[in-house]
């Protein structure tokens, strides 16, 4: 198991004393809840497996990754159904799914801080390589999971593939997607977010949204969600679907947050509901605490000081860059609340607001600038093609303001680095929007493409969707520059080699009902190299 170096030790020190759940606890305690300390229960015992949250993985590396788990025999009771006390845990690494090579073991604690979490970095894997994980506690087993290593940099690498997926409420309806993602033969999926909603129990049967009368599926518990116990029960609720923990199980993932894992549509310290951010502090925290608990995250990624760090970066040899970005926790409050506005918006083009914040932009422009790989992935949460969603009665367009296009001097400037250090060889991917969208992108929707990008639709969020519906139909005529869209649900899977990269937009025809089959709607190809995207 990893431990802290004194590089990272003296600077989480200058930066005690801020809000947050555990934030001061870091680096001391926290070292100390998750290693030795009194009153570890070593030899506990269960009357029901307590791994009933399934296993992940995460964040690899060219010599390891973060295994996860957490202890919840119960997961819906109080405390998980965990008695409040530090538990031991151990945990092994094998070359084969059998376990008849066992290359790595240890022993870890189960901090009741942490929801009974665990969090392991394995280190001293080889490089490039499939490897499997178990836990074990008080006798009792968990399922085992696979994950895999990065290539060295450098190396050479003929073919990655992976899913992009997210916005998976659960009482939209059955997780059919995950299941098939499970199936696939995955170097790593990337959620862009939305993995719980925060609103209250709705019931079984039709509730007001948007107008329509919506058919929940699957309910939730109890109000809308404010504290650490809210949270994790939520999380809880979601990952005792089979289908989510067979997804977690068969590859490792990256994650990022959207809103929904703390309030729609909050931005920095500002929520919705325009409470006062010393207020929303203590909310944002609380969600912060119970995201990493739940998450295959690095000790890197703990809160601190009422910020997660999530944007990091991961290199496959020679083939891809691959830069997991942030777009909620450092941006300016949406225009317009987030809805539709005209892209005349004076705010839109002002230098005084920011998607990325200045920190997270510096590092990802000194990224894109120093990448010598054939390919640049920037997977983040929500829509940077320049879309008009429909026009107003005097007929001029109308934008989403919770995108990109609500941060048109973000935008420009991201494009410009893209086209300075990146033009030809960089995709983005994204999610939030509920349905498919392919399409290239250009500065301001002008005629030289700089880059394409493919939002995956949701896992669940919308339900069944349609094929075809009046929005499909308006934003295909005011968008020369959108290649393809859909309202069904399901995910995005990329396959990248050094000549190509083939995006295909996966659907299934229900949500509603369990196990429907999957199909693709569009494939598309981008050539190294050559800037824009062909449907095949």
């Amino acid at each position: 198991m990893k431990s802290i170096d004194r590089r990272t030790l003296l600077k989480a020190i200058a930066g005690l004393g801020g809000a947050g759940v555990i934030g001061s606890f870091f680096p001391f305690n926290v070292m100390a809840l998750t290693g030795e300390r009194r009153g570890i229960f070593e030899y506990p015992s269960f009357k029901i497996n307590p791994f009933q949250l399934g296993v992940a993985s995460g964040d690899p590396a060219t010599d390891g990754f973060v295994i996860w788990t957490r202890l919840a025999p119960e997961p819906l009771a109080e405390h998980a159904g965990m008695n409040m006390v530090p538990i031991r845990v151990s945990w092994d690494v094998a070359e084969d799914p059998n376990f008849k090579k066992i290359v790595l073991s240890g022993k870890t604690v189960a901090a009741p801080e942490l929801g009974h979490s665990v969090h392991v970095e394995v280190e001293g894997l080889k490089p490039n390589r499939e490897y499997w994980y178990r836990f074990n506690c008080g006798g009792e087993k968990s399922l085992y999971g696979r994950s895999k290593t990065l290539p060295l940099a450098g190396s050479s690498v003929d073919k990655i593939k992976f899913a992009v997926a997210g916005c998976q409420s659960i009482e939209h309806g059955y997780y059919t997607a995950w299941n098939h993602i499970a199936n696939e033969d995955l170097d790593f999926v990337f959620h862009y977010g939305d993995y719980i909603y925060e609103y209250k129990d709705h019931g079984i049967g039709p509730v007001p949204n948007r107008g329509q009368l919506w058919q929940e599926m699957r309910q939730t518990v109890g109000q809308e969600i404010y504290s650490i116990e809210d949270y994790r029960r939520r999380y809880a609720l979601y990952k005792l679907d089979i289908n989510l923990q067979r997804a977690h199980a068969a590859a490792p993932w990256f994650v990022s947050f959207d809103d929904h894992e703390i309030d729609n549509n909050w931005a920095s310290d500002t929520d919705q509901d325009g409470s006062p951010a010393h207020i929303f502090q203590f909310r944002k925290a609380m969600a912060f605490q119970a995201y990493y608990e739940n998450m295959p995250l690095r000790l890197s990624s703990l809160p601190m000081n009422n910020e997660i760090k999530l944007y990091r970066s991961a290199q496959y040899g020679n083939l891809l860059n691959a830069f997991i970005l942030d777009t909620r926790q450092y941006r300016s409050d949406q225009v317009a609340g987030g809805s539709k506005a005209l892209n005349k918006v004076k705010a839109t083009f002002s230098d005084k607001r920011t998607m990325l914040g200045e920190a997270q932009e510096k590092w990802l422009f000194k990224g894109l600038e120093n990448s010598d790989t054939k390919w640049n992935l920037l997977a983040q949460q929500v829509l940077i093609g320049h879309l008009s969603y429909g026009q107003d009665s005097a007929g001029q367009d109308l934008y989403g303001m919770d995108g990109w296009s609500g941060y048109l001097h973000s935008r420009r400037r991201l494009l410009n680095q893209i086209e300075k250090h990146g033009l030809g060889r960089t995709v983005i991917v994204s999610g939030d929007s509920h349905r498919h969208y392919a399409c290239d992108l250009m500065q301001d929707n002008d005629d030289k493409v700089i880059a394409s990008e493919f939002l995956a639709t949701s896992i669940t969020s919308g339900m069944d969707g349609s094929m075809q519906d009046d929005f499909t139909n308006t934003i295909n005529q005011l968008n020369p520059h959108l290649k393809a869209t859909v309202n069904k649900r399901g995910y995005t899977l990329c396959t990248v080699t050094p000549e190509y990269w083939q995006a295909d937009l996966k659907i299934v025809d229900k949500v509603m009902t369990p196990d429907s089959p999957i199909q693709t709607y569009r494939s598309f190809v981008l050539e190294q190299g050559k800037a824009g995207m062909k449907q095949v």
